[in-house]
């Protein structure tokens, strides 16, 4: 996976079962409470990801003994409430269930300390909490903005405060962090919330969590959570972290739009995380949804469409996400609502999924606290689009579930390792692409005769990458761009004006395409092929005509460059003489004079120039079918070929 950009072709379908990571939540709560209880803890499928590797860098900085057993499970030697390192400075990246439990702790713990972390974690708000926390005598600075980190934090003042009152309305990790921290002060403590508590299940995680380690919270409604004093964390021995249920929802999502069924193992109906209830998000829209104990399944519905829903969100934050991508191929819009925390989470996940959403052509309205999708038509397709993440893990996966509608390219990856560093893997081995035979092969080979009507008797589209190149030789001439003027030429090909319909090839409006098969535009074809930032901008273009029922591509390295996945491979040759006579003649044809010898000579030279280039240089994929086509009519190579399509088992 590139780390710039991953491109996603089009699925057709979606099927499998996937054991989940664990979930990210939990696993940092887990290991925030192992350290500071009294005991050893092993905790068992403990997510791999950023944000736990954070909590881990900073418990170990903190003096915490952390080792790992073997099998994604880690030994924690809990400190009984006694941090053994009273300075430090830590940097918590972007990883808010590291950042606001901590902040909430070490306010508590009675050291000097300095959080830091990546930019936007600066920008997330924690007012409310230091707030919270003052109340109990901690003293905190706005090393920064105020009500943003960095902060620097120094042992608390001595204080008598029984009652913290907290604002519930822009983060439930700012509660769940102060509950986790107040068994540090052996005092009673009760906390009032202001206004609404909103991702209410975050917090009954957080108690459940902490009654697994001895420590029971008293609440009254969602209004007052009680700490008794004398509450101290013990370690329960072995622990294990269930599946992340937020990261079920985009494969459960997956088996609703994508046919299926996709089971999910590791969660199940009696699952103590709140995004477990997206499976009922989905079964509103028609999905049809199987539960077992630790598992849950989800196909399409056994007739029609998904249907579009209006949802209160409050109870699902992070999974309703998945929902704004899902309402793309459901019949009526779709609106999510109470989902202001968006705002101030790794990125406005509001204002993002509304644009990148927008980007695949269809209307989506947004306010403050709620979103609203409008499909396509019944006669409308999604967009090709260059999907933009934010430096945010779910946004980047929830819009990988348009590859259903649409070719995606999406930029910076790997942001998904936050929480799941093979998503992607995961992603690919569950969907079946739109499927490519790609047919590579030397000037005059045939190809593009044989690529179209292999195209015509699967009942496929077709691509002429050829004519792509073509078009921007073309387009850089009449904008007077010298051939090897990389930037300038890369420009043209990322803003070309091009329309394909039958044998039509327009560009900018006008009908071009005996135009582009001119010596003059196929030498100059060959120069601008040969110039990498030219080939990165057409990159993108030449994957999206990849639409269903299937493409057929031909060219010089659609086998090894533009569609390496691709079904069926094949690569034609002829002698140069053979070639040469196939060119003279098509000239002939067109009227144009020439002589057989400077066209085994072009034709030599181009060979030459196109196997020698730095970047996608001509030559068979190692998995291509090779066919020599000097001796063979058009006919039996067609035939040869498309037998070589039907051997392919389909996959799924």
């Amino acid at each position: 996976m590139s780390a710039a950009f991953l491109d996603l072709p089009q699925f057709v379908s979606a099927a499998g079962t996937l054991r989940l990571p664990g979930s990210k939540s939990l696993s940092n709560r887990v290991l925030l409470l192992a350290a500071l209880a009294s005991g050893r803890s092993e905790i068992r499928d403990l997510l791999a990801s950023d944000d736990t590797a954070r909590m881990l860098d900073a418990l170990r900085t903190l003096g915490v003994g952390i080792a790992p057993a073997g099998d994604g499970a880690f030994v924690v030697d809990g400190v009984a409430g006694a941090l053994p390192v009273r300075t430090a400075e830590l940097f918590l990246g972007n990883a808010g269930t590291a950042f606001r439990p901590l902040t909430a702790v070490l306010a508590l713990a009675g050291g000097t300390y300095r959080l830091s972390g990546v930019p936007r974690m600066h920008e997330r708000p924690i007012a409310d909490l230091v707030d919270g926390l003052r109340q109990l005598g901690a003293e905190i600075d706005y090393l920064a903005g105020e009500g943003f980190p960095p902060l620097l934090i120094r042992p608390p003042r001595a204080s008598a405060a029984a009652v913290v009152r907290l604002r519930g309305d822009v983060s439930s990790q700012f509660l769940s962090g102060l509950l986790m921290a107040l068994p540090l002060r052996g005092a009673e403590t009760t906390v009032e919330i202001v206004g609404e508590l909103i991702s209410r299940p975050y917090v009954e995680m957080t108690l459940a969590t902490m009654a697994r380690f001895g420590v029971l919270v008293q609440r009254d409604g969602w209004q007052r959570f009680s700490v008794a004093a004398g509450s101290v964390y013990r370690s329960p021995g072995v622990l294990p972290v269930e599946g992340d249920a937020s990261s079920a929802s985009y494969f459960l999502a997956l088996g609703a739009i994508g046919g299926g069924p996709v089971r999910v193992e590791g969660v199940g109906r009696d699952s103590i995380q709140g995004d477990v209830r997206f499976a009922d998000a989905l079964a509103a829209m028609g999905a049809r949804i199987t539960h077992g104990e630790n598992w849950i399944e989800a196909a399409a519905p056994g007739a029609g469409n998904l249907r579009g829903i209006d949802l209160d969100c409050n109870h699902i934050p992070d999974a309703a996400m998945t929902l704004a991508t899902v309402a793309l191929f459901a019949r009526g819009p779709t609106t999510l609502g109470n989902i202001a925390s968006w705002r101030v989470k790794e990125t406005d996940r509001i204002a993002a999924m509304a644009s990148e959403l927008g980007k695949l052509g269809v209307r989506v309205d947004s306010g403050e606290d709620f979103i609203r999708v409008h499909p396509p038509g019944p006669t409308e397709s999604l967009l090709p689009a260059v999907i933009d993440t934010y430096d945010d893990h779910r946004i980047a996966m929830c819009l990988s579930l348009a590859a259903r509608g649409a070719p995606l390219r999406i930029n910076d990856p790997r942001t998904v390792g936050k929480t799941f560093p093979d998503y992607f893997e995961r992603f690919a081995a569950m969907t079946r692409p739109v499927p490519v035979v790609a047919v590579d092969g030397t000037s005059a080979s045939g190809k593009g005769t044989i690529a179209a009507r292999v195209a015509q008797a699967l009942g496929w589209h077709y691509l002429d990458s050829g004519a792509l190149y073509r078009l921007t030789a073309l387009a850089a001439l009449r904008a007077g761009a010298a051939g090897d003027d990389e930037a300038a030429v890369a420009a043209i090909a990322a803003t070309l004006d091009v329309e394909f319909a039958g044998t039509s090839i327009r560009l900018a409006g006008d009908e071009v395409g005996d135009a582009i098969r001119s010596e003059e535009i196929s030498r100059a074809a060959s120069l601008v092929a040969a110039l990498p930032a030219v080939r990165s901008a057409l990159l993108f273009r030449q994957r999206a005509f990849r639409r269903p029922p299937g493409l057929v591509a031909d060219g010089r390295d659609m086998g090894t460059v533009v569609f390496p996945d691709a079904t069926s491979k094949v690569f034609l040759t002829a002698s140069l003489e053979k070639r040469a006579e196939r060119r003279l003649k098509q000239l002939i044809d067109k009227g144009i004079a020439a002589n057989i010898r400077d066209l085994v000579q072009d034709l030599g030279e181009r060979d030459a120039r196109d196997g020698q280039r730095s970047v996608a240089p001509m030559l068979p994929s190692s998995d291509a079918d090779l066919l020599d086509t000097t001796d063979l009519t058009i006919e039996t190579a067609v035939a040869q070929v498309l037998d070589w399509v039907n051997e392919v088992p389909e996959k799924g």
